[in-house]
């Protein structure tokens, strides 16, 4: 499994009171899979994201990601599985506004002493159709071009599992449908599990399996592929 949560909890304290986000979620994903979360704003989908990503602890249960279960390791721990297995993309891109593309692609590599770190951050631009934008700055960029740029980040260290928390949120749909193809393309080649967290039900409809939360608890998990 690349991804197992096992009766994944998540409570806060506030004002005297406990606020529970998540209650008792569990799946499993084969290396491979496609997977969309669900659900209105504040059900707890990037909550679990952030869970499943080792970005936060649960407050009871377990994640194991590539095999190593998260909730037994400490903050620099979980920070080296990440480097090491996940690979991000978000809705507001997160590039580093003062790199190129370029180097924005080659962060991740450089950070792991990746040799050819250029050459692969080249080729990587060139699978998403950006070759001959690669000196260009995230404010020369338009949206779509910046998620583009993200995505090849993200797919540079070839990661165990991605998570795509609103990847299209802020694209037009023609845009959308170009970084749509590129995500289910470039997972299909290296054999990435994907994780999406999304509003999109047309997105969602075309991963293998969606679960649907409301409130905190799974209420729909189908199979769709």
């Amino acid at each position: 499994m690349s991804l197992r949560v096992e009766n994944l909890t998540k409570t806060y304290q506030s004002g005297g009171q406990t606020l529970t986000v998540l209650h008792d979620v569990s799946f499993d994903l084969k290396t491979g899979d496609s997977f969309a979360i669900v659900g209105p704003s504040g059900s707890g989908k990037t909550t679990l994201l952030g869970l499943c990503a080792g970005l936060d602890r649960a407050s009871s249960g377990s994640v194991w990601l590539n095999g190593v279960q998260l909730d037994t390791l400490g903050e620099d721990q979980r920070a080296a599985v990440r480097n090491q297995h996940v690979g991000f993309i978000f809705q507001n891109f997160q590039l580093l506004p003062t790199l190129t593309a370029l180097e924005n692609v080659m962060v991740p590599l450089e950070l792991r002493g990746q040799k050819g770190a250029e050459r692969i951050a080249r080729d990587l631009l060139d699978r998403v159709g950006l070759a001959n934008r690669g000196h260009h700055y995230p404010l020369q960029l338009s949206g779509g071009e910046q998620q583009r740029v993200s995505l090849a980040r993200a797919f540079s260290n070839r990661p165990a599992v991605l998570f795509a928390d609103e990847p299209t949120g802020n694209l037009d749909e023609d845009t959308s449908a170009t970084v749509e193809g590129l995500l289910f393309d470039l997972n299909r080649e290296a054999g990435t599990t994907l994780v999406i967290v999304t509003h999109n039900l047309e997105l969602a409809a075309k991963t293998g399996r969606m679960i649907r939360i409301r409130g905190g608890h799974v209420v729909e998990d189908v199979m769709q592929a």
